[in-house]
């Protein structure tokens, strides 16, 4: 948390409620994520409202099991203070919760279908870095999810503008005033990469489910090290172990066993432009 705000989390109020950046940029990032993927899913062959009626249930659901991820890997404080579980708009939900949740809800709604998850999967992939994107912009906003403490020269040396270089001078609880690791915008500049690669991907016409954990594995790779540099990382269950990374190394893994399990079992081959 900061004591340093250059830039308004508030954006503006309605009466006495405060709308922050950070709820519009999500907000944001769920709308424009939606629109492509929409898109794409109608020239897959998927039917007009699929991925309206799949957000229906994603986004609640995501965000129930991003809080509860949060609470588990923060169970000391969460079980010492039980009143405080529900208390979502203080803060306090894992990107890798909300994954997690989205995931066991599209696979859910995909069987119930009866559309391949794994042919929804490839067209959303593109999507889910998008909202990821957009999002560690609120992280930004909030002045949250940075790294450690690093000089003026270091961070001027990164050729920023000065609006995030002054968003990035935080007086921090533990490390006192000083300049940090933009983490946020290292995490949004490698997906912007990784989005880049997935659309390219499209176009080769990778075998079904490959383009899902190419997804997998880039993000994963890129959260891994700059999880490292962070320094409010949540720890697996109280052992020295930043949860992010273990979560990444298992995506990783999953990723590479699917494209290989692909390739050398599934037959008939389905591509990604199949319908």
């Amino acid at each position: 948390m900061s004591l340093l705000l250059d830039i308004n989390p508030v954006a503006f109020t309605i009466g006495s409620i405060p709308v922050r950046w950070y709820g519009i940029l999500i907000a944001s990032g769920i709308v424009i994520a939606y629109v492509v993927a929409q898109y794409e899913g109608k020239k897959r062959g998927l039917p007009k409202d699929f991925f309206a009626d799949l957000l229906i249930w994603a986004i609640p659901i995501s965000i129930i099991s991003a809080r509860i991820y949060y609470v588990a890997m923060e169970w000391d404080y969460y079980g010492a203070n039980p009143d405080k579980i529900i208390q979502i708009w203080n803060g306090g939900i894992a990107i890798h919760g909300a994954l997690i949740g989205a995931i066991i809800t599209a696979f859910i709604f995909c069987r119930k279908k009866g559309i391949s998850f794994l042919k929804v999967a490839d067209i959303a992939a593109p999507s889910i870095l998008i909202g990821q994107i957009v999002g560690r912009w609120g992280n930004f906003m909030n002045q949250e999810a940075y790294g450690g403490p690093v000089s003026e020269e270091f961070i001027r040396s990164l050729m920023l503008p000065d609006w995030i270089i002054n968003q990035m001078y935080i007086n921090d609880p533990v490390y006192g005033l000083s300049y940090f690791h933009p983490t946020f915008l290292y995490e949004s500049l490698w997906n912007v990469v990784g989005l880049i690669i997935l659309l390219l991907l499209r176009k080769v016409n990778l075998h079904r489910g490959e383009i899902f954990f190419s997804y997998l594995i880039w993000y994963s790779i890129g959260r891994y090290f700059i999880e490292g540099l962070r320094t409010d990382s949540l720890y697996l269950f109280g052992l020295d172990l930043r949860s992010a990374q273990v979560v990444s190394i298992l995506c990783i893994v999953i990723g590479v066993i699917g494209i290989v399990y692909r390739r050398l079992k599934v037959r008939p081959v389905v591509r990604y432009k199949d319908k």
